[in-house]
């Protein structure tokens, strides 16, 4: 699974008894002492240990020749299928990959560090671009011949895995796309970026085709994808008592108790606070730009900054992000835990507003998408 989406204490329960899991590179720090600074030497250092004992293991095999592959996910009755491909870093510089959201520093610096030290991606980038029926067809067509990898993980999502017989054909109709989205992995696009241009300014004798110019990708059709929200929890009520925070609210929303916790539509925030859903309900207008006009705008502009005091959730360390998977509960259970002072439930955006963000060159606030099913990483990795 993707390194970000689960802590470091998570991480070392999923590897007990695994030698062979990818979280012993991704996650080393699992591996040395439980005071170990994530991001010390020592657990890049072990990091590129585990991933060169995995090689010489023969747990990873190197492809004898390049390869694109087909990978589908099925999740329930969701099923999501992209084409598993290195994209050139050139193109989003140039903004053919577009992102929507801005990076945390601390993140996209220990990213950069453990591709650089590694000289690897180990998980690929998700990234969108809206349905090419010539694309569709092609990918329906790989998937009569065999699979590599065909397995239900722990999780209970389906992963089938085809290595791409002609990949010319694909290469020739991804020509015709005129642009791709970063869906999830902002930080993992940006460090490998940062990356390819540290090798570049090294190399005297730099081209362009050098195998540090290109970082792993799974490009999925826009129509198949499916965003979960991204909901907040927030530590402390900012020196405000609980009534005083709904009495502050009530001059922004139609503040409203709920027997659900769910946000049904655009315009609904949904609160929970003292073991007490609120719906806290608000009116687009025509004059809203497109970012403004978020739920994940407005609730960071009406009640964490303002009452809140969270100016900046990119580093605040008093608000946590719970991705939609983890469902109302888990918002639930850390409020009454004591873990958190209020939680906010939100409506995802839709695949087709994340790309006019991006086309508009505009940057929604952090933690605004939350995808499923979420890629595996180690089916394929990417050396240079």
């Amino acid at each position: 699974m993707p390194y970000d989406v689960v802590n470091t204490a998570e991480a070392g329960a999923l590897a007990v008894g695994k030698p062979r899991s990818l979280l012993h590179v991704d996650r080393a720090e699992i591996g040395l002492p439980p005071d170990t600074d994530p991001y010390s030497d020592a657990v890049y250092a072990r990091a590129r240990e585990n991933f060169l004992n995995l090689q010489k293991d023969g747990v990873l095999v190197r492809e004898s020749a390049p390869s694109l592959y087909l990978y589908q996910q099925r999740m329930g009755t969701h099923s999501q299928t992209g084409i598993v491909a290195v994209c050139h870093i050139d193109d989003y510089e140039n903004n053919l990959i577009k992102k929507h959201e801005r990076t945390r520093p601390d993140k996209e610096d220990d990213r950069t560090r453990l591709i650089g030290t590694l000289s690897a991606d180990t998980g690929p980038v998700f990234l969108t671009y809206r349905n090419r029926p010539e694309i569709d067809a092609l990918a329906k067509k790989a998937e009569w011949s065999e699979p590599l990898y065909d397995f239900k993980a722990p999780d209970g999502v389906e992963h089938t895995f085809w290595r791409i017989v002609g990949p010319e054909d694909f290469v020739r109709e991804f020509g015709q796309v005129p642009a791709a989205y970063v869906a999830d992995g902002h930080h993992r696009t940006a460090s490998a970026v940062r990356v390819g241009r540290e090798r570049r300014a090294a190399n005297p004798n730099h081209t362009g085709d050098e195998d540090y110019n290109w970082f792993l990708a799974v490009l999925f059709p826009a129509s198949q994808l499916r965003i979960l929200p991204y909901n907040r929890v927030v530590k402390d009520l900012n020196g405000l008592s609980q009534e005083a925070l709904l009495t502050a609210l009530r001059g922004e929303f139609a503040v409203t108790p709920r027997d659900w916790s769910e946000a049904r539509e655009p315009g609904d925030i949904m609160m929970y606070l003292d073991r007490q859903w609120y719906e806290l309900a608000w009116q687009p207008s025509v004059e809203m730009g497109i970012i403004s006009s978020l739920d994940v705008s407005q609730l960071q502009d009406k009640v964490l900054a303002p009452f809140l005091g969270i100016d900046d959730p990119r580093t605040s360390k008093r608000i946590d992000f719970i991705g939609g998977i983890r469902g109302s509960e888990e918002l639930v259970r850390l409020v009454d835990s004591g873990h958190g002072a209020v939680a906010f439930a939100l409506h995802p955006p839709s695949v087709e507003t994340l790309m006019q963000v991006a086309d508009a060159g505009e940057i929604m606030p952090p933690k605004s998408t939350w995808f499923e099913p979420k890629l595996r990483s180690g089916l394929v990795i990417h050396t240079f």
